[in-house]
């Protein structure tokens, strides 16, 4: 979440099951500070858990995305296309300072 704090992010692949604050709770805090800033951090959960209702569950607390582990490289590539096809439709452009000094 420190990170998070300095720079937004292109797209963010959130492990659910981190340490300290799992990936449910820390999508809850970048929302909540997205209210501020008119921002909008696509958030996609990554996870081991592939039960049903996993994928409901992460996009009911505000994650855009699922991609279950392990990774399948024609799911990612799906995810990855679905981002860059809403990026280049979105009405304004997005501002992406994630990797800018």
């Amino acid at each position: 979440m420190r990170e998070a704090r300095k720079l937004w992010l292109r797209l963010v692949f959130m492990d659910v099951q981190k340490p300290e604050m799992d990936g449910l709770e820390a999508t809850a805090a970048i929302r909540e500070k997205e209210k501020h800033s008119g921002f909008h951090q696509p958030i996609i959960a990554l996870t081991a858990h592939a039960m049903k209702g996993d994928r409901e569950k992460y996009l009911a607390g505000g994650m855009d995305g699922y991609l279950s582990k392990p990774i399948r490289p024609q799911e990612l590539d799906e995810i990855l296309e679905d981002y860059l096809r809403r990026r280049e439709k979105s009405a304004k452009p997005i501002e992406l300072t994630g990797w800018r000094k």
